[in-house]
């Protein structure tokens, strides 16, 4: 099983906090879940706490992070 946490608009953009999904090959074909079909092309993803790609594979247990891009001056 995958965790898959949402943060800041990412929330309500996709309705959830959180969300336990089965094992996918790659953190893109999990993201191919229509649960996460609003979820737009620049946002950051992690896997276990490490910036990662759509290419990047998973393993039972990983957690995966959805975060808006992020901005400073």
């Amino acid at each position: 099983m995958i965790t898959v946490k949402c943060f800041a608009r990412y929330r309500p953009l996709l309705g959830l906090d959180e969300v336990t999904l089965p094992l996918a090959a790659t953190l893109g074909d999990l993201l191919a879940d229509p649960r996460f079909q609003a979820l737009p092309p620049d946002a950051l993803l992690a896997v276990n706490q490490t910036f990662a790609d759509r290419s990047t594979p998973l393993a039972d247990g990983d957690e995966v992070a959805l975060m808006p891009p992020v901005s400073g001056g």
